[in-house]
């Protein structure tokens, strides 16, 4: 992929596209995947860099759900796992299966878990990553040796899936190109157009270009998530599908935390949400909160309290208490979640998506969740076919392998996730040496990845590279902001940049960087 052969295509093009994607986040992403795949001529327009919002900021996993079984959405939970088991067998460089601990305390606590969670390995079942079973302690202490010890009983196993969520956001949208779609990130759209009062088409500014565009389209397609309100204001004044968002935080520990590769969950905080420690990348990732939010950033920040929070139930469950001093990162995310009633609880609101057309054609699709991203594109592209009198085609993407599909992608190391992309940045590698060199020790990332980037995967900024092409933000900022002049001198002889703009971009990620410190 690359930028400027994509913005040569509207350039081009003098027609109406079908379908107009604003949003280049999981939903839009899949709704560009589907509608290309079925054959339609389709554009997405993404106001920064793809996956820069919610969709990067995800606790990693791909699962049913224990959470929504407890409050007894089972529809929800049974399309997830089916979404789950889809997920693995399309992407299995990108997915894979993970162990969870629920270390119980209390006598009752592992049987009563491990019925739930029987009824969690029945709903999936074809399906399944797995079947749960109750552990003793010595097991328990197997999976988890830094568990807390103390009133241990035992505990309960069961199976989900983990995954890199911006990586997959990546590879979806090569999957899109690949299908014909065009995607453009850093093109903001600043206008509806309309034709007798129905949505004909946007206006759009290309950010690094400087230069606006006017694209039309049979239908336009609102997928920003917690921007969803922006967009149908620009069509209606008082938009009728609301957001009530909700922050989720994470924080990233030394992997001395949670050696080996097991998680914990604990099933029931103070707040009533599911809180996860996960191994990710060679660290430690928990979380997450789930705290109502009035006001919606581009870049969120974590609130003391919700750090003091994951600190305090984190040191409930491991042997070694983690303090603020231990935290490598810390980051937020908003859900989009659509709001029915008035309810303060967002955790208590409904994670289903929500499609909504509005007199005037526009589609807005929010709500969902990483999981069902790829049923939620296939709805709202079912609705937007007919929304444009179109022969109705059928969805292949259930089993459309997706980009850097690999099943045995573990043999390339560090770089699995890249899928049958690893060889060709091995070659980068083999061509010169000094980009075959871990950037720093605590990361392990080389300069061959940052040159790929650039290359092939429309990187334009130095926030790109180190918070979604690699996740060298997200697993050690203070680190990351140590190779940041370093990667941004590869990415200037790459796009052929001048001294200044890596000055101006380093102090652009530090300035980033600092909220990420905890």
């Amino acid at each position: 992929m690359k930028r400027n052969e994509m913005i040569a295509r509207i350039e081009g093009i003098r027609e109406k596209w079908d379908f107009i994607v604003i949003g280049g986040g999981a939903t839009g992403m899949g709704i560009a995947v589907d509608a290309a795949s079925r054959g339609y001529k389709v554009v997405l327009l993404e106001q920064g860099d793809f996956g820069h919002g919610t969709s990067s900021r995800s606790t990693k996993l791909v699962h049913g759900g224990v959470r929504y079984l407890q409050q007894g959405n089972i529809s929800l939970v049974l399309e997830a796992l089916k979404e789950r088991g889809l997920l693995l067998e399309n992407a299995p460089h990108l997915v894979h299966n993970l162990p969870f601990i629920v270390p119980s305390y209390d006598w009752w606590e592992a049987p009563f878990y491990g019925i739930g969670l029987k009824l969690y390995d029945f709903l999936a079942g074809k399906h399944g990553f797995g079947d749960s079973k109750l552990l003793s302690v010595e097991k328990t202490l197997e999976h988890i040796p830094t568990v807390e010890t103390k009133g241990l009983n035992g505990g309960v196993i069961y199976y989900d899936g983990q995954f890199d969520d911006a990586r997959l956001i990546i590879h979806l949208a090569a999957t899109a190109a690949e299908q014909g779609a065009t995607l453009i990130n850093y093109m903001k759209v600043t206008r509806l157009t309309k034709t007798n009062d129905m949505v004909a088409g946007v206006v759009a500014y290309d950010v690094l270009g400087d230069r606006e565009y006017e694209l039309h389209a049979r239908v336009v397609i609102n997928a920003t998530g917690v921007f969803s309100e922006n967009i149908q204001q620009m069509d209606e004044h008082s938009p009728r599908l609301r957001i009530k968002p909700s922050q989720g935080v994470h924080i990233v520990l030394d992997q001395s935390f949670l050696p080996g590769d097991s998680a914990i969950m604990v099933p029931h905080t103070d707040d009533g949400r599911v809180l996860f420690a996960i191994p990710w990348h060679g660290k430690v990732l928990v979380g997450t909160t789930d705290t109502p939010m009035n006001e919606i950033l581009e870049e969120p920040v974590p609130l003391p309290e919700e750090i003091d929070f994951i600190l305090k139930h984190a040191a409930r469950y491991l042997r070694k208490d983690p303090t603020r001093d231990d935290i490598l990162s810390a980051f937020a995310g908003l859900r989009p979640l659509v709001s029915f009633g008035d309810t303060e609880n967002t955790a208590a609101i409904s994670r289903d998506h929500t499609i909504h057309i509005s007199p005037s054609g526009l589609v807005t699709i929010a709500g969902g969740k990483w999981t069902t991203y790829r049923r939620m594109a296939q709805d709202t592209v079912d609705q937007a076919e007919l929304l444009a009198h179109f022969s109705p085609r059928p969805a292949i993407t259930q089993h459309l392998q997706i980009h850097g599909f690999h099943k045995h992608s573990k043999q390339f190391g560090e770089l699995s996730v890249y899928g049958g992309d690893a060889p060709a940045i091995m070659d980068i590698m083999k061509r010169d040496s000094s980009l075959a060199e871990c950037l720093h020790p605590d990361i392990p990332i080389t300069g061959a990845q940052v040159v790929w980037a650039v290359e092939h995967e429309m990187a334009c900024q130095l926030d790109d590279v180190l918070s979604r092409r690699t996740r060298a933000l997200l697993l050690n900022a203070r680190a990351s902001m140590e190779i940041a002049p370093n990667v941004a001198r590869i990415m200037a002889e790459a796009m052929m940049k001048k001294r200044g703009w890596i000055k101006d971009q380093v102090r652009q990620y530090n300035q980033l960087a600092t909220k990420y410190l905890g």
